[in-house]
């Protein structure tokens, strides 16, 4: 991998700093494949002896649509390369789509073993692997999915908790299939009603159990139970909840009584670290002013706080100890630099702290969400991730600072990649709100370029966004450049929050112009979820968009009347965030959010590329604007609220693609299998033509 030179540029245009990673060479567009194929790599766990480090990577598969997920052990020094101890089985997922972060491995005592759960063969069970990788097998050979597990104390017997039975649980679907499903408040009604969960590689009837949107299995809700399996033995008993060892921190009354949004208890000495809230927060996005201290031997009457500079006022996340000393590690997260996270140590003895190490992207895991470093008295293992460089696992030094990279399954996607250029962009707008993004500026085609902007969250390795679906490199790589913007913590208020973003958007958009990077009447953008909303904002609000792109619904009559089914969850909900109520109720807030009632301020054409599960609640604004001409849908089987079958994803990633280099670009794929497509597009186009063109309009 070559050489990468780091520069700060400073831009002449008021309001705006960036932080330009920049070489001399352009790089060649990254493809969505390449994308797709990012090993992600999750929860690095040290042997007790510190000196092996256990982990799992994870991988799609486009042949198989499936993700192919290992086991590995590798000596943390870094001596030996990294070894297969055991197959991870299947890829476990959320309901939503999005991927389970799966539980640490657990040591054995002697550091010759590890174990942790893996769905193989239709089944979750907990496995055990041979450091060595001469042999692993399943522990458990249970009726019933391994839902959690603890290894004793003195190693001799695991824990483990299930639920129902899969025999039950078919049972139970087949009886209402012959029965009749009664529809109530559990029904998740817009998807099928028999077996139309896809998760986890396979079928499942789903249910809203407490929830408006969670899904969850058939059965699932009845209480889970514990056994004992005997490891000498592989005898197993039945075993009383009250039996199986607690953590002392999630029982202690006098620490609970502090509140604490975190904690960690050194299980040698008792001390105990927490992280507090130290103002309410009734906001949307991350809470403000964390505050770290200490309670020694775990009594709050020995409380110490933090007061120094770096510890004070700052966005903690994480926090551990470091074993053998009363000393903490913290982990900050800046919402002000695309999530970029530093690790701290605090020396509560003299209240000194030092910066171990300041990333320009995650230290604490690959992807948005956290997977704690794994720490030793001399060092922590973490899986380190930026905008520049994919997923890698690093040890970090805690004495001389020294990082050095373990393991490296993307090593041929970071050398490709390490000579493009990219910006931590900072902005503010007319009213000193500051803003901040990642920024990767057109790598080839004529410029000032066609802008592709993404707003929701960009942190460590930014693919395609939150739910990846708009490769940002291939964009530019293509000539097209790709703006993620990390949307601020912001009030409640639904139109407040949206104006902020518009803001946010526009002035963005001005500052690139005005620099001469880009074309402000090329800019398209695209999104999921909140990233959605944000785009159909723009879309009936401003008259920035000259394409969008958006694979989440808008809130409209037709889906409040699904989703009403399930509960007061739904409606708090939607009161709290959105400020709605029924559409009689609260007409005029319906007619400011919904596209349903600001079609005729939708000029952008729309690409809708929407999973199974929520197509239906889009209809009735989806609707008039394909009869108009004015939107594409397309919709995905068999998928939740992040797509995640690899095949779809790859459609996805290349469709948008497409979509944005014929609206933005006039470019078209000389693909023959593309032909239907782009007869559809150009027909959107010509009637575009003749339509009155768009003017913006204030809320």
């Amino acid at each position: 991998m070559g050489v990468m030179r780091s520069s700060i540029w400073r831009s002449g245009v008021p309001g705006v700093l960036g932080l330009l990673l920049a070489t001399a060479v352009q790089a060649q567009a990254v493809s969505p494949r390449q994308l797709l194929e990012v090993a992600d790599i999750s929860h690095p766990v040290l042997s007790p002896d510190g000196n092996l480090v256990a982990f799992r990577m994870e991988q799609a598969s486009v042949e198989r649509n499936t993700y192919d997920t290992v086991w590995y052990v590798q000596r943390a020094d870094g001596a030996g390369p990294a070894r297969k101890v055991g197959e991870g089985g299947h890829l476990q997922r959320e309901s939503d789509g999005a991927s389970l972060v799966p539980a640490a491995a657990v040591w054995a005592r002697d550091g010759r073993h590890l174990y942790y759960r893996a769905l193989l063969h239709g089944r979750v069970d907990v496995w055990r692997a041979a450091a060595d990788g001469s042999q692993a097998h399943m522990v458990t050979s249970d009726a019933a999915d391994v839902r959690n597990f603890q290894l004793s104390a003195d190693g001799r017997r695991l824990f483990y908790s299930v639920g129902a039975t899969r025999d039950a649980t078919e049972a139970a679907t087949l009886g209402e299939y012959d029965a009749g499903i009664r529809i109530d408040q559990t029904i998740p009604i817009g998807q099928g009603l028999f077996r139309s969960g896809y998760l986890d590689e396979r079928w499942t009837t789903q249910r809203l159990y407490g929830s408006d949107v969670i899904r969850a299995p058939l059965l699932s809700q009845l209480p889970e139970r514990w056994k004992t399996v005997d490891l000498a033995s592989g005898q197993v008993s039945e075993t009383a909840v009250s039996d199986i060892p607690v953590d002392p921190a999630a029982v202690d009354r006098q620490v609970a009584d502090l509140h604490p949004w975190k904690q960690a208890r050194d299980a040698l000495t008792g001390n105990v670290a927490l992280l507090t809230h130290v103002v309410a927060w009734d906001g949307v996005g991350p809470r403000p002013n964390v505050a770290l201290s200490v309670l020694l031997d775990g009594q709050p009457s020995r409380r110490v706080d933090c007061h120094a500079a770096l510890c004070t006022g700052k966005p903690i996340t994480e926090v551990v100890w470091r074993p053998g000393r009363t000393a903490v590690l913290f982990t900050t997260t800046d919402p002000d630099d695309s999530q970029a996270q530093s690790i701290y140590e605090w020396d509560v003895a003299t209240n000194r702290v030092t910066l171990i190490v300041k990333t320009n992207g995650l230290v604490n895991g690959g992807r948005a969400v956290p997977a704690p470093c794994a720490v030793s008295a001399d060092a922590v293992v973490c899986v380190a991730a930026d905008a520049g460089r994919p997923p890698r696992l690093e040890r970090i030094d805690l004495n001389s600072r020294r990082r050095t990279v373990l393991f490296d399954p993307n090593a041929a996607l970071a050398a490709e990649m390490a000579n493009m250029p990219i910006e931590r962009l900072r902005w503010s707008d007319a009213q000193g709100r500051t803003f901040n993004g990642l920024y990767y500026p057109a790598q080839r085609g004529t410029h000032p370029s066609a802008l592709f902007i993404t707003y929701y969250r960009c942190t460590g390795f930014v693919r395609g966004g939150v739910g990846d679906e708009w490769p940002l490199a291939t964009l530019a790589g293509l000539g097209i450049s790709a703006l993620c913007i990390n949307a601020p913590a912001s009030d409640q208020d639904a139109i407040t929050r949206f104006e902020i973003g518009r803001s946010c958007i526009e002035r963005v958009v001005q500052v690139l112009a005005a620099r001469g990077d880009i074309d402000q009447h090329r800019v398209g953008m695209g999104g999921l979820s909140y990233g959605t909303e944000m785009t159909y904002w723009m879309a009936m609000r401003s008259d920035v968009l000259a394409a969008a792109s958006v694979s989440s619904i808008a809130f409209s009559p037709l889906a409040y009347t699904l989703m009403r089914m399930s509960g007061e969850a739904f409606v708090s909900r939607l009161r709290t965030y959105w400020q709605l109520g029924a559409p009689e109720e609260t007409p005029e807030q319906w007619r400011r959010l919904s596209p349903v009632f600001n079609l005729e301020r939708i000029h952008a054409p729309v690409l809708m590329q929407l999973p199974e599960q929520e197509y239906l609640h889009t209809l009735d604004y989806a609707g008039p604007l394909i009869r108009d001409g004015r939107a594409d849908l397309y919709v995905y089987p068999n998928e939740a609220h992040q797509k995640f079958q690899p095949r779809h994803k790859l459609a996805v990633y290349t469709r948008n693609v497409d979509w944005f280099r014929f609206w933005l670009q006039d470019v078209e794929d000389p693909d023959p299998g593309k032909a239907a497509q782009y007869l559809a597009w150009r027909t959107m186009r010509a009637t575009k033509a003749v339509r009155p063109g768009a003017a913006a309009a204030t809320p």
